[in-house]
C-alpha cells in the first residue's frame, strides 16, 4: 500500500475516473472583518451626517442596524459557498434552506444515538473487536449540508487507496454491492447495497468526499457509539430526532479522513460495520 502522510495545507485534488487533476480549494470559515481606510472613513462620516439631517431618527436607527446584519449574512453565505458542492445547491436559496434546518439541528454531535427496540441487526459489529483510540484532537468540522473538515486532511494517497478498496470490494461482491455517485452528497464516490435491510438513500452505505477526504456513512447505534467514543467521527447535525423530517437518516455519521495506512485500516473496519448495518451481512473489506 502506498505511504500516507498527514497534510496540513488545504490543497485539494479533484479526481476523474482515470486520472487525478489538481485544483486549489481552501476550506475556511472566515470571521467578519471590516477594514476602513481614509476614503472609506470619510465616506461613512458624510453618509451618517447626511442621514442624521435628512432621515427620521427611527428610520436612521433601522438603517444603522441593517448594515451589520447585511454584512453578517454576506459573510455567512460566502462561508457556505467555501464548503464546496454538496447535497444542498450552492445558491442563496440553498443557504436559506440550511439556515432553516440549522434551527432543528443536533446540539451535541458526540451524544450517542438512542437505540430503538427491535432493530435488525440487533447488535453492532464492532463489539467483536473494539476500535483503538484515534490519536490527537478531533479535526474542526463545520457546516451541515455540506459538512466538511477544515483541518487534518488525509493525504491524496490515502484517498486513492480507499477508492481502490471500495472499487475492488464492489467488484468482488457485485451481486449485492454497487459503486456510483453518492445519493446523499450528489458528488463523490458512494458504495451501495443492492438489497438493503435498513434502507438509507438507495441503499447507500458510505460516500467519500473528494474535497476533505472525510466520509459519511450509516452505522448501527452500537457501532456509532464506539466511533464517537474513540474519536473517529461524529454525528451529522441533521440526525436530531425532532418532529421535523430530516433529509438524512438518524444513523448518519461523519468519519474523519484517514491520515496514515494504520488509520485507513481502522476506517475500512468502520465502513465494513456500515455495510453490516445496511445489509445485515458482515462482508470483510479487504485492503491492498
Amino acid at each position: 500500500m502506498a505511504s500516507c502522510s498527514t497534510r496540513a495545507e488545504t490543497t485539494q485534488w479533484q479526481h476523474t475516473d482515470d486520472e487525478p487533476v489538481k485544483f486549489l480549494v481552501t476550506i475556511t470559515q472566515d470571521p467578519i472583518c471590516v477594514t476602513l481606510g481614509a476614503p472609506e472613513i470619510v465616506t461613512v462620516s458624510v453618509c451618517l451626517i447626511t442621514a442624521i439631517r435628512l432621515l427620521q431618527p427611527t428610520i436612521l436607527v433601522l438603517v444603522v442596524a441593517f448594515v451589520p446584519v447585511l454584512l453578517f449574512v454576506h459573510n455567512d453565505f460566502q462561508n457556505y459557498l467555501k464548503l464546496g458542492p454538496g447535497g444542498t445547491p450552492s445558491t442563496f436559496l440553498g443557504y436559506l434552506k440550511i439556515n432553516w434546518l440549522k434551527l432543528w439541528a443536533l446540539r451535541d454531535p458526540f451524544e450517542p444515538l438512542i437505540q430503538d427496540d427491535g432493530i435488525e441487526p440487533a447488535c453492532g459489529m464492532l463489539r467483536k473487536e473494539p476500535l483503538p483510540y484515534r490519536c490527537g484532537p478531533r479535526p474542526n468540522v463545520v457546516g451541515i449540508a455540506p459538512q466538511r473538515q477544515t483541518d487534518q486532511f488525509g493525504s491524496r494517497e490515502c484517498y486513492l487507496a480507499l477508492r481502490r478498496v471500495l472499487a475492488r470490494h464492489s467488484q468482488e461482491h457485485n451481486t449485492i454491492l454497487g459503486l456510483g455517485t453518492s445519493c446523499f452528497e450528489k458528488h463523490g464516490i458512494g458504495l451501495f447495497a443492492r438489497y438493503p435491510v435498513n434502507n438509507t438513500c438507495q441503499g447507500e452505505i458510505v460516500h467519500v468526499h473528494n474535497s476533505d477526504y472525510a466520509m459519511h456513512m450509516n452505522l448501527h447505534p452500537e457501532d456509532q457509539k464506539e466511533v464517537l467514543a474513540k474519536g473517529w467521527g461524529q454525528r451529522h447535525p441533521l440526525t436530531a430526532q425532532r418532529w421535523l423530517k430530516m433529509p438524512v437518516p438518524k444513523n448518519f455519521t461523519m468519519v474523519y479522513a484517514p491520515r496514515s495506512p494504520d488509520e485507513l485500516k481502522i476506517v475500512c473496519r468502520i465502513i465494513q460495520a456500515a455495510g453490516y448495518w445496511v445489509m445485515a451481512k458482515d462482508i470483510e473489506l479487504q485492503m491492498d
